[in-house]
């Protein structure tokens, strides 16, 4: 899975260089550029080779199992439960990443110090591509450290990096400060791999296959769908409220160190409520 999974992000390498480097990080082009890379994929997508449902539904399944929502009475496990919900917070966590890391590293421009031809706001969107290339090298040492320390403590590893990564923020800058920057973008990988692909291998080997894909399907929703969505909204009111000026500017310290009081809190309740007993051979064999 690895291995596969890392030429998405590749993909999303790709993406933020060409929008970076032909002036388009900022302006509608980026939206043509990814829509004529939809319509190539889509056209590809006609190539791959046939891949039928592994099960067909029973004639008689109800509603419920034909829409796949019998995922949601995975609520009813405490273990579960807590994951979907320690999920939420995690894509929250990065949606905040998503929205504001392109902007913070371009609001550079508006520092007499730094100025508009600062090579951090110049190439602020390559700059933060560091953060999936080193997404590409965490995804590969994923059956390593999940062997090695276990599920609970992969995912801990991916909150405690979400800490560091809006830390770093919040004393970075693009001369002496530019270690930080970097650094943070490097730790992003361990932050998004360590419990997106850790959470989605939970999934797989917790579940029965009857649900399994409607239960990987929760995993995404609660990430990427309810995550995303309140993550987006809560911090865009609470910096609207509280971190911007009158005329607009927003003070990013306070903002990425509140960012990452946020992470360190969801860390800590992870490491007290969430119980899952390491058992190396479960990742050996996840069919099993």
């Amino acid at each position: 899975f690895p291995p596969i999974r890392v030429w998405g992000t590749i993909g999303f390498i790709a993406a933020m260089w060409m929008t970076n480097l032909s002036g388009s990080k900022a302006n509608a082009n980026q939206f043509i550029i990814a829509a004529v890379a939809a319509v190539l994929l889509g056209v590809y997508s006609f190539t791959l080779p046939k891949c039928p449902p592994q099960r067909t539904i029973a004639k008689d399944a109800s509603i419920a199992e034909q829409l796949g929502l019998t995922a949601f009475k995975l609520f009813a496990r405490y273990k579960m439960a807590l994951f979907f919900i320690f999920s939420m917070f995690l894509g929250a966590a990065l949606q905040l990443t998503n929205m504001y890391g392109d902007t913070f590293l371009d609001d550079f421009k508006n520092v007499p110090a730094y100025g508009p031809e600062s090579f951090v706001v110049k190439y602020s969107t390559i700059i933060m591509s560091i953060s999936q290339i080193s997404e590409t090298v965490f995804i590969l040492t994923i059956p390593f450290f999940l062997k090695r320390f276990g599920i609970k403590n992969v995912m801990l590893f991916s909150m405690i990096a979400w800490v560091l990564r809006f830390g770093l923020f919040a004393y970075g800058n693009p001369e002496d400060g530019l270690w930080m920057i970097i650094l943070s973008c490097i730790v992003y990988g361990m932050a998004f791999d360590f419990f997106n692909i850790s959470g989605s291998l939970f999934v797989e080997t917790t579940t029965s296959p009857s649900i399994r894909s409607s239960a990987q399907g929760m995993f995404m929703m609660m990430t990427n769908g309810v995550g995303a969505f309140l993550g987006s909204k809560v911090s865009g009111y609470v910096i609207d409220q509280y971190f911007s000026s009158a005329d607009g500017a927003k003070d990013w310290h306070n903002i990425w160190l509140y960012f990452a009081l946020y992470a360190a809190i969801v860390a800590v309740l992870f490491a007290i409520f969430f119980r899952h007993k390491h058992d190396p051979n479960e990742i050996a064999n996840p069919a099993h």
